[in-house]
C-alpha cells in the first residue's frame, strides 16, 4: 500500500469513528428538560432515562458491578445519543451478560436509544410507550441519505442490526421514515414485523 493509500484509509477510518461518534443524535430536544443519563436500581431491575453519551458503557460495566444481580433494563425517557459507538458497544454489552430490556410503559425511546433496547436478550414494550426512528444525522451537514448505499457506514450499522436480531431492511426503513430532524413513531405493527420486540 503506497503512502497516499495508506492516508487515504486513516482518513476513512477517522471518518468512520467520527461520524459513528455523533451520528444519532435525536431532534431537538426541550432546553427545560435535564437530558442527564440517569440509572437507577430497584432490586434486579435498572431503570435508564437521558440521552445516551460516552460514558455509557462505563456507567453499565459500574452497574453490574454494583448489582450482579440485574436481570433487567427498563428504558423510561432516553430522547437520543450523542456518542453512537458507545451506545453501539452498550447494546452488545448488555447482550453479552444475557440482561432483558424493557421500554416502560408510557416510556419514550427514540433514535440511539432504540439501539440500546435492541441489545436486550429478551425485549418488550410497555403499553402506550413511544418508539420514535429517523434517519442519522452527525450533528453537521453529514446525513445519512447524503451517503452513497456502498459507504462503510451503512455496513456498520446494517451488521449491528444482524447482531441483535434485527433484519437489515429495518436500517433502510429508518433511513427513510424521517429525516434527521424529525421522529417517526413506530406501529405495533411495525415494531413485530421488523423483530424489535421479541414478546
Amino acid at each position: 500500500m503506497d503512502t497516499k493509500q495508506a492516508r487515504f484509509t486513516v482518513i476513512s477510518y477517522l471518518s468512520l469513528i467520527l461520524l459513528l461518534s455523533g451520528c444519532a443524535v435525536s431532534p431537538a430536544q426541550d432546553d427545560t428538560v435535564s437530558n442527564e443519563l440517569l440509572i437507577e436500581v430497584e432490586n434486579d431491575t435498572a431503570y435508564l432515562s437521558g440521552v445516551l453519551d460516552s460514558t455509557l458503557v462505563m456507567r453499565l460495566t459500574e452497574l453490574i458491578k454494583a448489582s450482579p444481580n440485574i436481570n433487567e433494563i427498563v428504558l423510561v425517557d432516553v430522547p437520543g445519543a450523542i456518542d453512537q459507538q458507545a451506545t453501539m458497544e452498550g447494546a452488545l454489552l448488555i447482550r453479552r451478560l444475557g440482561i432483558n430490556t424493557r421500554i416502560a410503559p408510557t416510556g419514550l425511546v427514540l433514535s440511539g436509544g432504540v439501539d440500546l433496547f435492541l441489545g436486550g436478550v429478551e425485549r418488550s414494550i410497555g403499553a402506550g410507550a413511544g418508539v420514535g426512528i429517523h434517519a442519522w444525522s452527525d450533528g453537521t451537514e453529514m446525513q445519512a441519505t447524503s451517503i452513497d448505499v456502498a459507504d462503510p457506514i451503512h455496513a456498520t450499522y446494517v451488521n449491528f442490526y444482524l447482531r441483535m436480531g434485527v433484519p437489515e431492511r429495518f436500517y433502510w426503513f429508518s433511513l427513510d421514515a424521517a429525516p434527521a430532524d424529525r421522529v417517526y413513531f413506530l406501529s405495533p405493527e411495525e415494531v413485530y414485523d421488523y423483530q424489535l420486540a421479541t414478546k
